[in-house]
């Protein structure tokens, strides 16, 4: 789906429409994935227009803090950290760190250059399958999702590319989609976050910095998440037992995600 053209909200996008096993879609107007809320305001009708009742944020305390969501009024906040035990274990990755990293283009190179920025992103999106705080944090996102409560749902780290890419290929691997359908919603954000953050990108190669890091730092690429769904088959053998298994989700709500959230195509 393309990106809804919100004036504070980057990567804004409605999973909505897009084609499921047997003929069905995902229902729309009712998940959402973005970048992050710190410039969110009520002037931005757009957004406020969309009713969001729940916001997931998969964000570390460090990124919450430094720059908080600007919360809608009537919508709740559900503070999911996926990277806490990776941060616990092995500092803040590339995710979490977007800005910082750009800033400096000396430190994004001492890290991140000679091929380590892909070998960074590989390490983090299997974190995404592998940690508990991970595991802990998409269970609480389908569980919110099981919720006629709780949607509109809205979930976004930073940039909305990668936790939030990992969210959405969970969500639509459980709802039925095929792994074209996921490969292609996975890297269509790439655009959006490369227009997001083009100010910074100029800035980084402006002083010196590698422009082929900087595309690598700020966007997705189709080695991250086939390094998560190899964590996924030689932990579970398959989405499906990793939504079980992996994520504690039972089949009876992972059915009432799918009978909320999908319809007949051209219903």
């Amino acid at each position: 789906m393309p990106a809804i053209p919100a004036a504070t909200v980057a990567n804004l996008r409605d999973l909505g429409t897009l084609p499921l096993a047997g003929g069905r879609t995902v229902r729309p107007g009712l998940v959402f994935r973005s970048g992050q809320l710190d410039r969110l305001g009520p002037e931005d009708g757009v957004v406020t227009g969309l009713g969001i009742r729940t916001v997931v944020d998969f964000r570390t305390d460090h990124e919450r803090t430094e720059r908080p969501d600007h919360v809608l009024p009537r919508s709740r906040v559900v503070v999911a950290d996926v990277l806490a035990d990776f941060l616990a274990t092995s500092g803040l990755p590339p995710a979490a760190r977007l800005k910082s990293l750009m800033a400096d283009p000396a430190l994004a190179e001492r890290h991140l250059g000679g091929g380590r920025v892909r070998r960074a992103f590989e390490n983090t999106y299997r974190a995404f399958v592998s940690t508990d705080s991970a595991r802990a944090s998409y269970r609480a996102l389908l569980t919110e999702l099981a919720d006629p409560a709780a949607t509109p749902l809205l979930f976004h780290c930073t940039a909305g590319k990668d936790r939030t890419g990992w969210a959405t290929v969970i969500v639509l691997s459980l709802l039925g989609a095929d792994e074209e359908t996921i490969r292609a919603e996975y890297l269509s954000v790439n655009p959006a976050v490369r227009q997001a953050f083009a100010p910074l990108v100029e800035g980084f190669t402006a002083q010196g910095g590698d422009p082929e890091l900087a595309l690598a730092i700020i966007g997705v690429a189709p080695e991250y998440l086939t390094a998560a769904l190899e964590e996924v088959a030689v932990r579970h053998g398959s989405m499906e037992k990793y939504v079980r298994e992996g994520l504690g989700v039972s089949d009876e709500t992972a059915d009432r995600i799918r009978e909320r959230l999908t319809e007949s195509a051209g219903a």
